[in-house]
């Protein structure tokens, strides 16, 4: 978890959505009439390459069914956004407190704090300070190659502690000055939730929303199954798996998604206990009901020592499952 350098959410999943050899029609093409037709808009979406695709009757319903997918993701970014420095987040970070904080701060952060306490603080949204320590640190020309000294460290880790954060009423508290949440090991699941929230109370039943996770409203309109591939951590380019989803939503961690130095042992994914970061050479997959839960539980499994000893238990609580790749082992596990 942590804060984006120039993009705002780390692209650290790396979920490849496949057409199964099927050119679906951009949205200048018309739908027959009656008929639903495939539309596909790719873009950029809170930093990160955005692909939604839906079945519309017409294309002025698709156009229209994009254009407000597309101001909510606007909206929620300006909500979470730690690069925005008007963002309702990055207000909170700076002050410590956030009186009339948006329902949809408050919600988000209330997940983020239930999987911190699940977790024993392994999850931690309050990492942030963590985070810009090491990227500070390696940005320096001639940074040493151990990291940043134990004093910065022991200075900083002081204020990282879930336990500090309060919802009180409609207000987010610090309780301890130097405190700052990033919500980025979930919140890419939470705007897709979002997404296709807005697109089923359109009317819209087969659509698939991938902002960095990728959910699925239940199949494509002609029964068949979504088509996602997971990269290796290594290698965007290598599959090492084709998933058939038929609804729910699919999230994958990886430490490689941003490196801090050139071996990798240094990356966002910060585990706060043990003051080290996610295995570059393996990633996580999660498949969940919502994108928040996938998103969050893959954040999580991509911090544990041991993924396959102690991750079957979060995925039970959560009515998940998931799979662990390993590039030295060069396999799948599931979970």
């Amino acid at each position: 978890m942590g804060a984006s350098m120039p993009a705002e959410f780390t692209r650290r999943r790396v979920i490849s959505i496949l057409a199964a050899g099927v050119a679906l029609p951009s949205l200048a093409r018309r739908a027959s009439a009656g008929a639903l037709e495939p539309f596909r808009w790719q873009g950029v979406v809170l930093g990160a390459n955005a692909d939604l695709t839906l079945y519309a009757a017409d294309r002025g319903q698709a156009a229209d069914a994009l254009a407000a997918a597309l101001a909510e993701t606007a909206r929620l970014e300006g909500i979470f956004s730690l690069h925005q420095p008007d963002s309702a987040l990055s207000r909170l970070n700076r002050t410590g407190r956030l009186d009339a904080a948006p329902f949809e701060l408050q919600e988000l952060l209330s997940q983020a704090l239930q999987l911190a306490v699940a977790s024993g603080g392994r999850f931690e949204p309050t990492v942030q300070p963590l985070w810009k320590l090491s990227a500070d640190h390696f940005a320096r020309p001639g940074a040493d190659p151990a990291g940043p000294s134990a004093g910065a460290i022991a200075a900083v880790r002081r204020v990282v502690d879930h336990r500090g954060v309060r919802l009180d009423g409609g207000a987010i508290v610090f309780d301890r000055a130097g405190m700052q949440v990033t919500l980025n090991g979930i919140a890419q699941g939470y705007v897709s939730d979002r997404i296709g929230t807005l697109l089923r109370d359109r009317g819209f039943t087969h659509a698939l929303v991938n902002l960095g996770e990728a959910l699925a409203l239940d199949r494509r309109a002609d029964g068949s199954a979504w088509k996602i591939g997971v990269p290796a951590p290594d290698d965007r380019t290598r599959l090492v798996t084709e998933l058939e989803v038929s609804g729910g939503a699919v999230a994958t961690s990886a430490g490689r998604g941003m490196l801090f130095d050139a071996t990798g042992r240094f990356n966002h994914i910060i585990d706060p206990q043990r003051l080290a970061c996610a295995d570059p050479d393996r990633s996580i997959t999660v498949l969940a009901p919502s994108a928040a839960v996938a998103d969050g539980l893959s954040t999580l499994g991509a911090l544990l020592p041991d993924p396959q000893r102690d991750m079957p238990r979060y995925l039970a609580a959560y009515g998940a499952k998931g799979f662990v790749f390993s590039k030295l082992r060069n396999k799948v596990d599931w979970l």
